[in-house]
């Protein structure tokens, strides 16, 4: 994994652009830290990527567990920052309306956090499976498995229509799977894995045990667990302005 460029950030540029094109009294709160956390740290990292980034070998051999939670939050690049913030942006703005801001923050640091334990679940799986070492020392950092996650979140919550994928149109529901196939076809680079972990924990979440388990252990707030309606107000023409112009596939994922 090679260190960022000190050159002119474009992608951090166009990222901040899109953010004050969208307005940021149109962004939720939860949603906004996210976006403005992700790009302090591409600025002020706490560890070199190198240090930051998710293995079997480092984080479960080496039992370097704080991996778990500084390898979502670092990016490779400017361009893997702005792909995946503004996947984020029009994620964040549509399920944290739904959700509402509590229960949108909690899914947040759930799915961070169990996303890469997939993943290194998956990697150590394989590496078994295939007699390859290798995978255990496969390094991910980065945001778009937590991305793909609530990707499934949202294609549940909005079953109907379709998506454009490499010029097909595909069924909400298939969407991540397809993508999940598209992005490593187009850019083989990526983590096939960290992506997939995504997938599985959003099943999980959607198909699966985890909302229940959440919900008991959320405590004190799960009795308000109806998910409110809209509790921020946004332009409308600027919320459709963002499912059209919002790359939702972060095509410079996970590496």
């Amino acid at each position: 994994m090679q260190r960022r460029s000190r050159g002119v950030n474009t992608g951090l540029i166009l990222l901040l652009s899109q953010i004050f094109h969208v307005g940021i009294n149109n962004i939720p709160p939860v949603t906004l830290a996210t976006l403005a956390l992700n790009v302090w740290l591409f600025l002020n990292p706490l560890k070199p990527l190198l240090n930051s980034c998710l293995s079997v070998e480092k984080c479960y051999q080496q039992k370097d567990w704080q991996r778990l939670l500084l390898s979502p939050l670092h990016h490779a690049d400017d361009w893997h920052l702005y792909f995946n913030m503004v996947s984020m942006l029009w994620k964040g703005i549509n399920l944290e309306r739904r959700l509402g801001s509590r229960w949108f923050a909690y899914v947040i640091i759930v799915f961070s956090i169990l996303t890469g334990v997939v993943y290194l679940l998956l990697q150590f799986a394989i590496s078994e499976l295939m007699g390859e070492p290798d995978f255990r020392r496969n390094c991910a950092v980065g945001f778009s498995g937590v991305l793909f996650a609530l990707k499934v979140l949202n294609n549940h919550y909005c079953p109907g229509g379709f998506v454009n994928v490499l010029g097909f149109p595909v069924p909400n529901r298939f969407a991540s799977w397809a993508e999940l196939v598209a992005i490593h076809f187009i850019s083989p680079g990526t983590s096939f894995a960290g992506h997939l972990a995504g997938i599985l924990v959003g099943l999980l979440y959607t198909q699966g045990p985890m909302k229940k388990i959440m919900e008991t252990c959320a405590g004190i707030f799960s009795s308000n667990n109806s998910y409110p309606g809209q509790q921020y107000y946004f332009n409308s023409a600027v919320f459709h302005l963002i499912l059209a112009e919002a790359n939702p596939v972060p095509v410079a994922a996970s590496r």
